[in-house]
């Protein structure tokens, strides 16, 4: 009994002492995370007359198609950037992981060093990319494609490149950490019971990488949904993203109250999408883990 009472001391102890060490990071996240969004939800319910009485009156003013076309855009953006970051990286992993015997670290580091400048310093480069006279219109030029420059800036194409770009190692990371902890015997074991390398891939490589997919997936989608940055800079007054708007409502008209309205519409849009595409993947989880019982 002594030694028991001793051991739930011990655990209590230790309880404490985890509760202490995690205090700044509780603290931090409650000051920077939490407060700010209560105050935007309760931004969003105040009439633009001042007034504190609860109303709905800004979010009425959303209901029109030009918002959700809006939101629709900035969905499909995240969407195709996600996939389109799967497509590039899983390829690139998968050869870092299964091919490349030595250096593999060090290729690893050179992959993710590029993206240890700013997301502005980056999108600024792809400006002498992009640009009339930059080196992809030059190159095209050069070697007789094209006779006159492409018009490549200010255009869907030049976002939709460069998110790609900048999104790319939030999808690599995580389906490394997927792929290396991938146990080789059970490829190995896959190979001789007479399985090709394409059904290995299927049955073996591929649903024991969907939580690598899973967690990149959203690394990326969610920043996208929101991107302000990017579309601003290489897209230019064209179309309207989410990010684009609430900057508007916020530093320019400085509308508050709708444009608080108008971000927990997106955010509440943001969450209902994220859980029907982790209710896909937990789906996709068991039906791989059921074929391959």
């Amino acid at each position: 009994m002594k030694n028991r009472a001793l051991g739930s001391e011990k655990i209590a102890s230790g309880s404490q002492l985890y509760l202490f060490m995690s205090m700044p990071a509780l603290l931090w996240e409650f000051l920077f995370l939490c407060i700010p969004i209560i105050s935007i939800i309760g931004i969003s319910f105040i009439s633009a007359h001042g007034s504190f009485f609860p109303t709905l009156a800004n979010y009425f003013s959303l209901l029109s198609p030009i918002y959700f076309r809006i939101i629709a855009r900035s969905t499909i953006l995240a969407l195709v950037n996600a996939f389109m970051c799967l497509l590039l990286a899983y390829p690139v992993v998968y050869f870092l992981v299964f091919r490349i015997k030595r250096f593999k670290h060090i290729l690893l580091f050179l992959l993710v060093l590029p993206f240890w400048t700013s997301l502005l310093v980056q999108a600024y480069a792809w400006f002498f990319v992009l640009e009339k006279h930059g080196l992809i219109n030059s190159l095209l030029m050069k070697i007789g494609l094209i006779s006159t420059p492409l018009h490549l800036l200010n255009s869907q194409l030049a976002i939709y490149l460069v998110m790609t770009y900048c999104y790319l190692p939030f999808m690599i990371l995580p389906l490394y950490t997927a792929l290396e902890k991938i146990d080789r015997k059970l490829i190995e074991a896959s190979l001789d019971l007479g399985a090709g390398p394409f059904q290995t891939f299927l049955r073996v490589t591929w649903p024991l990488s969907l939580t690598g997919i899973r967690t990149g997936f959203f690394l990326v989608f969610v920043p996208s949904f929101g991107e302000f940055v990017i579309p601003a800079l290489l897209g230019g007054t064209k179309s309207f993203y989410i990010g684009s708007l609430i900057e508007q409502y916020f530093l320019v008209s400085r509308d508050v109250y709708t444009g608080a309205a108008f971000t927990c519409l997106a955010g509440l849009i943001l969450v209902l999408i994220a859980c029907i595409i982790y209710s896909y993947f937990n789906r996709l989880t068991s039906i791989s883990k059921r074929n391959n019982l």
